[in-house]
């Protein structure tokens, strides 16, 4: 990697930073098809992971909010980010919970540095989608009240009548 390439990565990584809900994890003996799972995940949640060089992520966090996450980039570490600030905290910290070579080391989220059970609290909150179909529900809810206030005095009046047409008949 040339000086040009090295200074590209530190601008993506600080981008990155800047931008997404980061999550620093420690993938050392993970096989290629375990990675390739992890990815996927991840890809499937709408997240995304690269492994970095720990010296151009010290770098890239130099002068940054998350700079007290330069501690974590020792040994074999990737970063895990999304947008959703929930989403690459939950894909990692599922795919944790089956393989135990994959350790999370800690995370950011704008300003604020999360350390290992920061991350897992962060992945039990519910995802934006999960949030939007709940509001969802509840805008529908009473709606769907309404409807059926509506129609069943109508239902109830086709009752009486059925009602009043069998007793004529008998």
């Amino acid at each position: 990697m040339d000086r040009t390439q090295k200074a590209e990565m530190v601008e993506w990584i600080g981008g990155v930073f800047d931008k997404n809900a980061v999550v620093v994890v420690e993938n050392g003996g993970l096989s290629v098809s375990e990675m390739e799972e992890l990815r996927g995940s991840l890809r499937q949640a709408g997240a995304n992971m690269r492994i970095v060089k720990n010296r151009l992520a010290k770098i890239a966090l130099s002068g940054k909010a998350a700079e007290k996450l330069t501690d974590l980039f020792t040994g074999p570490t990737a970063i895990a980010f999304s947008e959703d600030p929930v989403a690459a905290a939950k894909a990692v910290n599922d795919f944790a919970k089956k393989n135990e070579k994959l350790s999370i080391l800690g995370g950011a989220m704008d300003a604020e540095i999360l350390d290992e059970a920061g991350v897992k609290a962060l992945a039990a909150m519910p995802s934006r989608e999960e949030i939007l179909a709940s509001i969802v529900q509840t805008i529908m809810s009473p709606a769907a009240e309404i409807v059926g206030a509506v129609t069943a005095p109508a239902a109830q009046i086709a009752g009486i009548l059925e009602t009043l047409e069998s007793r004529e008949a008998a």
